[in-house]
């Protein structure tokens, strides 16, 4: 899993991005958990998807920690990944043989991120 996060000059953006990674790599161990930054930040997508070329995998899927479609999801990750705008499966070259590599939508709206919010307003509340 290649997660891919925005970036920003500001550190706990990467803070965030790599710190979910591995909470997803500790929680499910079947993945090989990457992170990558679109920019401003290091390691760049197109570094992460070549760290993947050491792993022995069978399949990579590029999971942005972004909220919603915008220009980076819809345009500028695909384009990186190797994909066409619009296109969500390909494939991705490793070692001298093609893995599929399959692209995730963005968070979106989901009840775990609602809960997620009621969790925050409660704990903001709880400042006053």
């Amino acid at each position: 899993m290649l997660l891919v996060g925005h970036g920003s000059k500001l550190p706990y953006n990467q803070d965030l991005v790599e710190s979910t990674g591995k909470i997803v790599q500790e929680r499910h161990p079947e993945y090989v958990v990457k992170c990558a930054f679109m920019n401003m930040n290091s390691p760049s997508i197109e570094e992460s998807l070549n760290e993947f070329k050491k792993e022995n995998i069978d399949a990579l899927v590029v999971v942005p920690l972004f909220l919603a479609k915008g220009v980076h999801i819809v345009k500028d990750i695909p384009g990186l990944i190797g994909l066409p705008e619009g296109a969500y499966k390909g494939t991705f070259a490793m070692n001298g043989r093609e893995i599929p590599l399959v692209y995730a939508e963005p968070i979106g709206s989901d009840p775990l991120l609602a809960d997620l919010m009621a969790k925050n307003a409660k704990n903001a509340l709880a400042l006053i």
